[in-house]
C-alpha cells in the first residue's frame, strides 16, 4: 500500500494541485474523482506554458519545430500507456465524442447485423450504439447486468453474441457501481464466436485506477477522458485497431493518410498526457525495480490498484474505530459490500431519503462527494435497486486513511 512509505504519499500528494484544499471554499477532502480527478502540477505547468506560444504546428521555424516535437512524443507516450504497438492514436474533444467517432465508424463500415451492448454502459457509448446502429439499418442489442454485483460476466457477452454480431461495445468499469468488468475475457467470449467483430471499449472510468493494456484485451478501440486520469478538460484519447482505423471515415479531402484528427489540435493535449504518463513512469520507480517504462507503468497501475482497494475496504468496513458505509443503518451500497472487483467508488443510498441531503451535509463538513440520480446517466443501474438517489464516493490513488476516517466520522453525524 502507497500508505506504508509515508513519505512516498507526501510526495505523491505534492505532484497534485489543489490535493486538500479548494480555491474557491477552502479544505477540503475530494472524494469527487469520478467527475474528474485532480491534476498534477506539470500539467497546469505545460498547459500555461503552451497556451502563450503563437506559432502553429507545421511550419519551417524552430518554434513550430518544437511543437511537432512533442506532439510525436505524446503520441509515443499514448501509445506506451495503451501497450499499443500497432494502430492509431488519436485525440478528440472528449471521451465521449470519440466513443462516438469510433462507433460511428464501425457500425456504418460493417454492413448488417448487430451491435451489442449492455445495460451497465454511460449514455456516451450506450447512446452512441442505440443511435449509429438505427442510422445503419442494425439491431442494436444490450445485455441486462446483474444488479446485484453491478457487473456483466464474460458468459453474459457469450451467451449474447451471435455470428452476425458486427460491432459490440464494453465499458471497463463503471462509473456509478465502481465494478470493473473482465475485459479479456469478454472480448474472448465474443471473438469465440464473432471473430471479426469490432470490440470498443468506454474505458473513461477505469483508467484512472488500473492498467490499460489494449494488446492484452484484443480490442479495436479504447478511449480515455484526460480530465478523470489527471490531466486536464479540453481533450479525450483514442486508440483504434489498424481495421478499425481503416475504415471509411470524416477527413479532409486529400489530406494524406486518411488522417482521424481534424484541423489544429492543441498541442498541450499531447504535452499533458506526456506528463500524465511521466508520472505514472515515476510512480513506478517508487513502488518496483523495474527498469523499462512500461513495465513501471504496469507497476504503477498495480500499486494504485491495491493501495485503492484497501481504501474502499476502509470505507465500507470501517477504520479507526468509525462503522463503515456497509455496516450503517438503512444502506445500500450500490454493487454489494464486498465486491472485489470494485475500482475506487463506492456509491450507496439510504433508504428512505433524499440522499442529496447527505451530499449537502458532506459537502458541510468539508467531504466532497456527488449526488447520482436515476437519470440518462445512472437510472440503468440505480432502477432494478429501487433507488431514486444515490451517494457516490469516487476516491484516488492520492487519497489516504485519514481522509477516509474523516468522511465516515461525518457521514455517522448525518445518517
Amino acid at each position: 500500500m502507497l500508505e506504508d512509505i509515508p513519505s512516498l504519499m507526501e510526495a505523491i500528494r505534492a505532484r497534485f494541485a489543489h490535493v486538500d484544499s479548494c480555491p474557491f471554499t477552502g479544505p477540503r477532502v475530494f472524494f469527487e474523482n469520478a467527475g474528474g480527478a485532480l491534476t498534477l502540477n506539470s500539467v497546469v505547468e505545460t498547459s500555461a506554458r503552451l497556451a502563450a506560444i503563437p506559432d502553429n504546428q507545421g511550419r519551417a521555424n524552430g518554434a513550430s519545430e518544437a511543437l511537432v516535437a512533442m506532439i510525436a512524443q505524446g503520441r509515443a507516450d499514448m501509445r506506451l500507456f495503451f501497450n499499443a504497438a500497432e494502430g492509431e492514436v488519436i485525440v478528440g474533444e472528449s471521451g465521449t465524442e470519440l466513443l462516438f467517432r469510433l462507433i460511428r465508424a464501425a457500425c456504418l463500415g460493417t454492413g448488417t447485423g448487430v451491435v451489442l451492448g449492455s445495460t451497465l454502459e454511460h449514455p456516451a457509448s450506450r447512446s452512441a450504439a442505440a443511435h449509429w446502429a438505427e442510422m445503419a439499418g442494425m439491431d442494436h442489442v444490450l445485455i441486462p447486468h446483474d444488479p446485484d454485483t453491478g457487473r456483466i460476466e464474460a458468459r453474459a457477452y457469450g451467451e449474447a453474441v451471435t455470428a452476425t454480431t458486427r460491432v459490440a461495445t464494453v465499458v471497463h468499469t463503471s462509473p456509478v457501481s465502481g465494478i470493473g468488468m473482465d475485459l479479456p475475457g469478454i472480448a474472448a467470449a465474443i471473438r469465440e464466436v464473432a471473430h471479426d467483430c469490432l470490440i470498443i471499449v468506454d474505458g473513461i472510468q477505469h483508467a484512472a485506477h488500473g492498467g490499460v493494456d489494449v494488446a492484452a484485451a484484443r480490442v479495436d478501440g479504447y478511449v480515455v477522458s484526460a480530465y478523470k486520469m489527471f490531466a486536464r478538460h479540453g481533450y479525450g484519447v483514442a486508440w483504434l485497431s489498424d481495421r478499425l482505423a481503416a475504415l471509411p471515415h470524416e477527413h479532409l479531402r486529400g489530406a494524406p493518410g486518411a488522417p482521424w484528427e481534424m484541423g489544429t489540435r492543441d498541442t498541450a493535449a499531447y504535452a499533458t498526457f506526456s506528463d500524465v504518463v511521466a508520472y505514472l513512469d515515476w510512480l513506478g520507480t517508487q513502488v518496483s525495480a523495474e527498469t523499462g517504462r512500461r513495465a513501471r507503468i504496469s507497476a504503477a497501475a498495480e500499486a494504485i490498484r491495491s493501495h485503492e482497494a484497501a481504501l474502499c475496504k476502509a470505507m465500507l468496513q470501517g477504520v479507526d474505530g468509525l462503522r463503515g458505509v456497509a455496516e450503517m443503518p438503512g444502506i445500500t451500497v450500490v454493487g454489494g459490500g464486498a465486491n472485489a472487483h470494485r475500482e475506487g467508488l463506492v456509491t450507496f443510498a439510504q433508504t428512505g431519503r433524499d440522499n442529496a441531503e447527505i451530499v449537502a451535509a458532506l459537502n458541510a463538513a468539508g467531504i466532497r462527494t456527488h449526488l447520482r440520480k436515476a437519470d440518462h446517466y445512472s437510472g440503468t443501474v440505480l432502477d432494478p435497486l429501487g433507488i431514486t438517489t444515490s451517494v457516490r464516493v469516487s476516491l484516488c490513488h492520492y487519497n489516504t486513511h485519514t481522509e477516509v476516517a474523516q468522511f465516515l466520522s461525518a457521514l455517522d453525524e448525518c445518517i
